[in-house]
């Protein structure tokens, strides 16, 4: 857990699409409703942090520090780049994550890869439209057997 608060702490938002939102948002305000739950204090980080939804069908939000973006991805993503604060954090979900990656609007990856055969699923790099290099920049071993891969985005892929 201590990997993915030092990611949290890194950020200043956390980027997500609707249908994330909608589980991920009530699911840590549940957990900060129990002081008891030993996930209390992660779950306050998720509840306070500056969280921004994209959807094509919201119109606003009335979920804690959380705005709703409904504009075109590419230039919504390029004005919050812009904006003074530490990085900006996906997470999720697969369509969301997808269509970044396939804008070329990720500049680095950080995936858990978890020991686990799932079958089908959605594909987050199905949409690329030519070649992105990358770049690995570490990887940590947890004893659980997930793998944490950081790569930063090649630079003949920029």
């Amino acid at each position: 857990m201590s990997c993915v608060n030092e990611l949290t702490d890194s950020s200043s938002t956390i980027l997500m699409g609707r249908k994330m939102a909608e589980g991920f948002i009530t699911h840590w305000s549940n957990v900060v409703s129990n002081p008891d739950d030993p996930a209390y204090n992660f779950s306050k980080k998720m509840i306070d942090i500056s969280k921004i939804v994209f959807s094509k069908t919201l119109d606003g939000s009335s979920w804690n520090n959380t705005i709703v973006l409904n504009g075109e991805l590419n230039e919504e993503i390029d004005k919050l780049k812009k904006q003074p604060g530490n990085d900006l954090i996906v997470y999720g979900g697969a369509s969301f994550l997808s269509a970044l990656i396939g804008r070329n609007l990720i500049d680095e990856y950080n995936l858990f890869i978890n020991p686990v055969s799932i079958g089908n699923g959605i594909g987050i790099f199905n949409n690329i439209a030519k070649k992105q290099n990358l770049d690995l920049v570490k990887s940590i071993p947890f004893t659980c057997g997930i793998v944490l891969l950081c790569y930063a985005l090649g630079r003949e892929s920029k």
